[in-house]
Order: structure tokens, then C-alpha cells, then sequence
């Protein structure tokens, strides 16, 4: 049976990597990838709309005279037979010439929205009006000619996932008296281990009245190792070290630092250096200020459903344990007699996770790390130019090595490969404003005026208040339940304190990764209305060229770095998908194996594939597990109340022991 299955799997993987080389050896007509991703476009193409719909608020218009006679001004781009001749004017607005009709999009209004209405002065049938863009057959355009228009538009546009995502945040902030913030001291503490005895034994059974360790400090005196037989400082027999992974006592994988980590590593990463590059291309320097804002805030949310995955999670006879939102709110929601909702939400949790890790936490990761290693190497002239599937089969072996040992093998790399990221590119950031130090006064000042007082941002203040609350849920993911899976694999006997280690994942990768690309951005005059197109991988190349202006040889460093976040994004994410697959298929041999060989192969595919439109639907998968999560962690909100009680009275039962 072993061996039929060993067969299909090479089998499979040989029909893909073939269809990845076929892919990219299609020059003049589209490869089978691009016809696979249209299709998938064309069937999906609704859902993702409505996932990132953009509800407008406010109206504003605007009296407009377009110029039509521009024919002579398209041009074509010479390396793309495909491309259309076209011409983009100064005011923004973009002339398309397509089957001898000229189309006119990106009508831009005084304010910079973009109009999605357009009345005309005078009526004429030879214009095609389709909201705001119209039509016209270039053998109508006369010398000289023009139009007047008034054009609509909104006064601003918010995704809807922001509101659920920021009100609970807001919610759970309140609620809980500012956990964010109070919280963040004695989070260090737990990371650093001062609380290791209470929660590796209990406070009760150490400090209780008639606790073995009563009045003995362990973070002060040995001695209580011969109470409590504690194990010796060497490598245990199973390979684990005693300074990163816990007692057997007790249950759970890995460390308060390793869930830490793993966590980290499926969010700090691309986002943070090229998503933020465009938030701030789009909403100006100020969108800094709100994407700090929003990430305190979204510390509260990573406390809640952290601590919810480590409360509800499972244990396998083995020691293995599975958690994250399908279980609590599988099992939270049946305690509160709702167990048919909670059943519900889990598998539509589950399904929309398995999708987002072979997209967002995968084939996109693997796509632009490839994107960016063949821009080191020389573009066109890369040796990996056509062959970009020999680097993504490179990285999915690695990803198969590690991925292959479960949540500890896991985490052993990331909490190698996230501090030293994180050190290099933070260290890489402080040492521009160091060179620049006389540039710092003014970059501030231009995200404090630029969050309240913006000019040329669409929108105005509040335009700048949605990039920056938009970049900061996009990258720490909180609200999204992704980060309870790992976390839910720690070793405490105490929930909440999981859920404290947890808050400082989105100060970690929002309010100093972030905050440190966008602050690198404005004092090198990197921030600039016309790079809010870019794609990400052009981005990344922007980020880039703020870093060289300084560093000179910074380039080669961030593609590195760029490389090592995508991997630890998708040996992170392959254990969430795992997880859900789990979940759903059952916790067989047969079924971790069938995920994590599918999973490898998607990398390879997704370093050499164009498949945009299914990357875009992991992503709105991703973003759509935020549904059934908030509902969940709204209603169980006491439940974490209780635990978080229930922690701070055993630290307070040791400290009275103590004293």
C-alpha cells in the first residue's frame, strides 16, 4: 500500500513540475498555467470581489474637461507584442486604444478619487458610458477635440473585513482594561521564563499552603529541583533542549519563544516590505501613525484567540497537539449550547485555512521570493530566467525537511531564522536614521500632519486612516485566528499566559518592522503617489532602493532576507493547513502525508507559474476566516476573562509565597 501511494505521489509531482517547465517555455501564446488561472478568475472572480469590497462613503464631484484627440500620443511597448497602444496624461487619466475604439479610464477629480460616474455636458451617442469610464470610436475623434464632464466619485472607499477586524480589536481592548498595553511587561517575563514553574507544575501543587516549593524562588535558588526532580541542563534523549523545550510534564510541543516565533514567521515578511511600501505610497507618510495605532490594537485580538487555542485545544495519545479556532469554536461554542454554530463555523474556518496556505502561504511566497532572485542575478540575464522552477524545487525540498517533523521541527528553524531576520532588518533600519539623523524630526512630522491634516490623499485624514488600519490587518493577521494554531502548541498548564506571550506578535511585526520600512521610506523620499500601483514585487524593489541609498549593498541582504521570510511563511503556514486538513480528514498517517507532499509541490509551482487570480483567492480566503473567528472570540470573551483571573491570582500566589 506504501509503496502505491509512494507512486502516485511522484507521479502527481511529475505531472506538475512538468506543467510548471511547459508553463514558462510558452512565449507567443498563453501557457496552460495563465489558461488555468483565467478560468479560475472567471469562476472565482465573485467571491473575491465581495471579500475585499470597498464600501464608499461620502460623495464629491467635479466639473472636468478630458481631452479626446490624443491618438497620436499611444504609444506600444516594444518587448510586448500583446500590449495596446496607450498613453497615460499628467492629470492620471489613461487612454487605451483597443479594436480602433479609444477607451478613457482613471478619471482622477481635484481630491484624487477616482470617478465611478460621469455625466456628460452634451449629450452625443458616439460615447459608451460604463460608470467611470466611457468609450469612443477613434474615427470620431476630431483635431482638437474634447469633452466636459461631470464626474463622480466616493469620498473615500473602506474594505468591509477592516470594520469586524478594528471594531473587535477596539472591543477587546476595552473589555479587557487595556491588556495591550498592561500586559506587554509581564508577556516579556513569560517569554523570558520567569513563570516557568507555575506553569509547568501548577501554582497550587508549588505555592499552595502546603506546596512543595513554598517560599523558594525558582528564578533565584536551585533547590527546587530536588523537590520537584527537575531534569538535568543536558540534551535529553529525544533531542530536545532544556532551554527551548519544556518538561514532558506538561502538555504541549514547543516554548512560550517557539510558538512566539512560529507565528511570527507566517506574518513578518513580504507585507512588511512591500505591502507597506504601498500603503504609504497610497496614503502619504501618515498612514504610519494609523498603522501603529491599529497594531497596538490588534494585540488585543492575538490575546483572545491565543488563548482560546491553548484552552480548547486537543492532545493525541502521542503527545500531539491540535489546536486553533476549529476546536474552540467547535468546543467553546457546544459549552455555551451552540453547538451546531460552532460545528459550522469550524469547517468553513477549516476549508478557508487549507486554501490560504496553499496560496497566500505558499504559491505566493515562493513566486516572489523567485521574483526577487532573479532580479539579484540579473533579470533577463539570470541564469534562473525560464528556469525559475529549479530555485522553487530547491525551496520545496527544504520546506519538506522541515515541515516533515511536525510543530517542533517547526519551530527550531523559526526561532533561529525570525530574531536574526528581524535583528538584521530592524539593525539595517536604525543604522539609515542613523545616517540621517537630521532627516528624523521631519519624517515625524510628516506622519503626525499626514494622519490628520493630508494633502493629495484621497480621502483626506480619513483616506490616510484606512492604508494605514488596512496595511497593519493585513500583515499581523489578528482577528484572522491563524496565530492560535501555533500558539495553541505550548507548553503552560495556563492559557492566558500564552495569550500574553501573544500580544507582542503584532507590536513585533506592525508597530517595529513596519513602522521601520515606512520610516526608512519617508526620510529617503521614497513615498510617492505614483508607485501606489506597484506590484509587490516592484515594491520590494522600491523598499530596496531606499535601503541602497544608504547601504549600498543592502539589495543583496533584503533578498536574502526576502528568500528566508518566505520559508519561514510556509513551513508556518504548512503547519496551519495541516491543522485544518487534520481537522477535517482525520489525524491518519495517510492524511499528514498527502497534505504535506501537496503542499511541497505547490511551491514549485508557484515559483515558476503566473496564477494570479488563484493567489488572489487563498488571499480572500485568508482574510474570510476572520468571519467565523470573530464571531467565536466575541462570544467566548469570558471564557478568557476567567483565564487571565485565574493566571494573575497563581502569580500572585507565588509571589506571596515568596514574600
Amino acid at each position: 500500500m506504501i509503496k502505491n501511494l509512494n507512486t502516485a505521489y511522484l507521479s502527481l509531482m511529475a505531472i506538475m513540475l512538468s506543467t510548471a517547465v511547459f508553463s514558462q517555455e510558452q512565449k507567443d501564446e498563453k501557457g496552460i498555467d495563465e489558461r488555468i488561472d483565467e478560468a479560475f478568475g472567471w469562476a472565482t472572480g465573485d467571491y473575491v470581489d465581495a471579500v475585499f469590497y470597498q464600501i464608499p462613503f461620502g460623495s464629491v464631484e467635479d466639473d472636468l474637461i478630458i481631452e479626446l484627440d490624443v491618438l497620436a500620443r499611444l504609444t506600444t511597448e516594444m518587448d510586448d507584442p500583446k500590449a495596446l497602444p496607450r498613453y497615460d496624461s499628467a492629470d492620471g487619466i489613461k487612454y487605451t486604444l483597443i479594436q480602433d475604439t479609444l477607451n478613457v479610464s482613471s478619471i482622477s477629480l481635484t481630491g484624487d478619487q477616482i470617478a465611478d460616474e460621469l455625466i456628460f455636458k452634451n449629450e452625443n451617442s458616439n460615447f459608451i458610458i460604463d460608470g467611470g469610464v466611457f468609450k469612443i470610436a477613434a474615427a470620431d475623434i476630431s483635431p482638437g477635440s474634447s469633452v466636459e464632464v461631470t464626474a463622480y466619485a466616493p469620498f473615500t472607499r473602506i474594505y468591509w473585513v477592516l470594520f469586524p477586524l478594528i471594531l473587535g480589536a477596539l472591543f477587546f481592548t476595552i473589555y479587557f482594561k487595556f491588556i495591550n498595553f498592561t500586559g506587554m511587561w509581564r508577556s516579556i517575563q513569560v517569554v523570558r521564563g520567569k513563570y516557568e514553574d507555575i506553569e509547568e507544575f501548577g501554582a497550587e501543587m508549588l505555592y499552595g499552603k502546603d506546596g512543595i516549593a513554598n517560599g523558594v524562588d525558582i528564578n533565584k535558588v536551585d533547590d527546587l529541583e530536588s523537590h520537584v526532580d527537575k531534569i538535568s541542563d543536558e540534551t535529553k534523549d529525544d533531542g530536545d533542549i532544556k532551554d527551548t523545550i519544556r518538561e514532558e510534564t506538561t502538555d504541549g510541543e514547543v516554548s512560550h519563544f517557539q510558538a512566539l516565533t512560529a507565528s511570527l514567521s507566517a506574518t513578518v515578511g513580504l507585507g512588511n516590505i512591500a505591502g507597506v511600501a504601498i500603503a504609504v505610497s497610497i496614503g502619504g507618510a501618515g498612514a504610519t501613525f494609523w498603522m501603529i495605532v491599529a497594531g497596538f490594537l490588534g494585540m488585543a485580538s492575538k490575546f483572545v484567540e491565543c488563548t482560546l487555542g491553548v484552552k480548547y485545544r486537543d492532545v493525541g495519545p502521542d503527545g500531539t497537539i491540535y489546536g486553533g479556532p476549529m476546536y474552540y469554536l467547535t468546543k467553546g461554542l457546544k459549552s455555551m449550547g451552540l453547538e451546531g454554530l460552532g460545528k459550522v463555523l469550524a469547517v468553513l474556518f477549516a476549508i478557508m485555512c487549507i486554501g490560504g496556505s496553499f496560496g497566500g502561504g505558499n504559491m505566493f511566497q515562493a513566486n516572489q521570493a523567485t521574483q526577487m532572485v532573479v532580479n539579484i542575478t540579473g533579470g533577463a540575464d539570470s541564469f534562473l530566467y525560464g528556469y525559475r522552477w529549479v530555485f522553487g524545487l530547491l525551496m520545496a525540498i527544504f520546506v519538506g525537511i522541515v515541515i516533515i517533523g511536525g510543530i517542533k521541527s517547526i519551530a527550531k528553524v523559526t526561532d533561529k531564522i525570525v530574531p536574526f531576520m528581524v535583528i538584521i532588518y530592524v539593525g539595517a533600519s536604525l543604522w539609515v536614521l542613523f545616517m540621517r539623523f537630521d532627516m528624523i524630526g521631519d519624517a515625524f512630522t510628516q506622519i503626525i500632519d499626514g494622519a490628520f491634516s493630508p494633502s493629495g490623499i484621497a480621502g483626506g485624514a480619513i483616506g490616510v486612516l484606512v492604508q494605514g488600519f488596512r496595511r497593519a490587518a493585513f500583515s499581523n493577521e489578528a482577528g484572522v485566528g491563524s496565530a492560535s494554531i501555533a500558539h495553541a502548541a505550548v507548553r503552560t498548564k495556563y492559557p492566558a499566559s500564552e495569550g500574553l506571550v501573544a500580544l507582542l506578535g503584532p507590536f513585533i511585526d506592525t508597530v517595529i518592522v513596519c513602522t521601520m520600512t515606512a520610516v526608512v521610506l519617508i526620510i529617503t523620499g521614497n513615498v510617492d503617489p505614483e508607485n501606489a500601483n506597484l506590484a509587490d514585487a516592484d515594491a520590494i524593489l522600491l523598499t530596496s532602493d531606499a535601503f541602497a541609498s544608504v547601504i549600498s549593498w543592502f539589495p543583496y541582504v533584503l533578498t536574502l532576507a526576502v528568500v528566508l521570510f518566505a520559508f519561514s511563511t510556509m513551513i508556518s503556514w504548512s503547519y496551519y493547513g495541516y491543522q485544518a486538513w487534520a481537522y477535517l480528514f482525520g489525524r491518519t498517517t495517510r492524511t499528514e502525508y498527502s497534505y504535506k507532499i501537496l503542499f511541497c509541490i505547490f511551491v514549485v509551482i508557484g515559483s515558476a507559474a503566473s496564477l494570479g487570480n488563484v493567489i488572489g483567492f487563498s488571499d480572500a480566503m485568508i482574510f474570510s476566516m476572520m468571519v467565523p473567528n470573530m464571531i467565536g472570540i466575541v462570544l467566548l470573551a469570558p471564557e478568557v476573562k476567567k483565564e487571565l483571573t485565574r493566571y494573575m491570582t497563581a502569580i500572585k500566589l507565588k509571589r506571596e509565597a515568596i514574600e
